[in-house]
């Protein structure tokens, strides 16, 4: 009798281990559990991560004032939709393009498009806008003189000495009736387009960085409306101020520069889209009285 009760026990248990082995046979293979979905995302077969925007890092080069501190704002609404955004804080114009250049940056904001153009130009590269943020009136700001009225003959006026911002410089200075252009010079103009100078105004081309300290050394100077801030200018103070209805508001807005491989990476689309929101636009207008405009 106990023979048979331990003969069926063995038989019961040869049964469920045949089973249980037929059953682990039917179970997905690891290649395939490997490409399954998780929460509708697909994970890496190498390892098992899943493929995905977050906690992707984005690494931006910006001039200090207002690009920096627009896009410190913009930190937490990135971080919200998965994307961490460093930046690289850089006080001149070479640099931020140069960096997207050479990889060490995904891309930058502090230049207008003809400014990239010119860039692009000068230095046989290929970087693009992928998107319009704002604009900073261009202002001329009291050195000697106090009022443009009373420019003596022979006045010094400090100017970028970029091309683009340049041109912009005499576009304001011509707007103010001071000096006149050649009527189809517009955003490419240059010293040589002035054909009426009744003031015999001297100029002085500078680094834009640089024209905020010459203020003392000249009777004016016409300044981008970010080293304006940056030096403690305010736009309320300027003796007169590109219009925001002209050419150089449709013109001149500043911009996120990329590599062309890089024009429609989900997390720079991303950035554009933050930068161009309700939040970042109120931010503006509530931060730089009107020295900077917010575009969208």
């Amino acid at each position: 009798m106990k023979k048979n009760i331990l003969s069926n026990i063995v038989k019961a248990t040869a049964a469920f281990t045949l089973t249980f082995s037929l059953s682990a046979c039917g179970t997905e293979a690891p290649s395939q559990v490997a490409n399954a979905s998780v929460d509708g995302q697909t994970p890496s077969v190498e390892t098992g991560s899943v493929e995905t925007t977050e906690n992707t890092v984005i690494k931006v080069g910006a001039n200090i004032t207002p690009h920096a501190e627009i896009l410190e704002e913009a930190k937490p609404l990135l971080a919200e939709k998965g994307i961490t955004l460093e930046i690289v804080q850089l006080e001149d114009s070479i640099t931020p393009n140069t960096g997207v250049i050479e990889g060490s940056l995904d891309a930058n904001y502090f230049q207008h498009v003809p400014y990239l153009e010119q860039f692009n130009e000068e230095n046989g590269s290929d970087l693009v806008s992928i998107g319009a943020i704002h604009y900073e009136p261009f202002g001329v700001y009291a050195g000697r003189v106090s009022d443009l009225n009373e420019l003596p003959d022979g006045a010094l006026v400090a100017v970028p000495n970029n091309v683009t911002n340049e041109a912009r410089a005499l576009l304001l200075l011509a707007q103010e009736g001071i000096l006149t252009l050649n009527e189809d010079a517009g955003i490419t103009a240059t010293i040589a387009d002035i054909t009426e100078n009744p003031k015999n105004i001297q100029f002085k081309e500078l680094a834009p960085e640089q024209l905020v300290a010459a203020l003392p050394d000249v009777d004016v100077a016409v300044i981008n409306g970010n080293y304006a801030i940056e030096g403690g200018l305010h736009v309320s103070q300027a003796l007169a101020v590109e219009a925001n209805d002209g050419l150089a508001a449709t013109t001149y807005g500043n911009i996120i520069a990329t590599t062309p491989d890089k024009a429609e990476d989900p997390a720079l689309k991303t950035l554009v889209e933050v930068l161009q929101g309700e939040e970042i636009k109120a931010f503006i207008e509530g931060k730089y009285d009107g020295a900077v405009v917010p575009l969208n």
